[in-house]
Parts: C-alpha cells; structure tokens; sequence
C-alpha cells in the first residue's frame, strides 16, 4: 500500500478561499476604521478653524471680515485647503456680523450624513442642502452636498 503526501486541490482551494473571505473583511474594517479617523480629524480642524477665528475678531465685536484669505494671512488658518469635501469651501459671516459660517460643498452623502448626526458643542446650528436643522435625510446621494455649520 502506498502513502499518499500532500493536500488535494479541493482543501487548497478551500484554504484560499477562506484567506480570501478573511482578506476582504479586514480590508473593509480597515476602510470604515480609516473613514471614520479623517472624518473626525476634519471636525477637529473646523473647531480649530472657529477657536482661531474667535481670538481673532472677537475683540472687535463683530466678524464681518472674516474670510479664508483673511485668516491665511493673520495665521489663524496654515493652507485654504478645505476640511472635508470639495476645495470650494468657505467662511462667511452673517449681514449683522455677530455670527459666522463655515461652508463646505460637494460632500459624499457619508460625509454629509457624519456630520448631520455628529454633536457639535461649539457650533450653534447646521444647515444640510439649505434646510436649516435637518438631520442626515437632508443628505442626497451624489457627491453635490452643501453644508454650513453657524458658529456665534
């Protein structure tokens, strides 16, 4: 009787076939997990954003020059690179100037939505798609979203 070595073709792609299955779940955990950390590091430089621009104009009273130019050149901002979305983002204040807005555009709707439902302490309200205080259903599925966060 002679002994048989090795494994069969059928174990070998069963072997494969699992290490594949394992391969994608992590790449896919690892892809949310990713998402999730420059999402948060973007609300991170928005609250840095309103923290520079308060010490900025606060003093004056009013923050009706408050501008990405305006916040390049004194320092309160590094680059006019947009926190998240698209670059054609910008700061705004309000006609009376005691408020102001940080506008992003061309959001996914993941994006969109993240922020929809994160709490913001330092923010007074959110605007989706022009809807004033609506929540993640105001987001639409092209990468077309308009979100400004209103800060006092």
């Amino acid at each position: 009787m002679q002994s048989e070595y090795g494994r069969s073709l059928i174990e070998m792609l069963g072997v494969l076939t699992i290490g594949a299955v394992m391969t994608a779940a992590a790449y896919g955990t690892y892809n949310m997990l990713r998402t999730r950390q420059v999402r948060n590091m973007a609300v991170s430089e928005m609250e840095q954003i309103v923290r520079n621009t308060k010490i900025l104009l606060e003093m004056r009273g009013d923050y009706s020059a408050v501008s990405i130019d305006y916040l390049i050149k004194s320092g309160a901002i590094t680059n006019s690179n947009a926190p998240m979305g698209g670059d054609d983002w910008s700061i705004t204040s309000s006609v009376d100037g005691k408020t102001f807005s940080i506008n992003l555009t061309n959001l996914t709707q993941g994006d969109c939505a993240f922020l929809a439902t994160k709490k913001l302490d330092w923010a007074k309200s959110k605007t989706i798609n022009k809807i004033e205080n609506s929540g993640a259903e105001a987001c639409i599925a092209p990468a077309r979203n308009y979100v400004s966060i209103n800060i006092e």
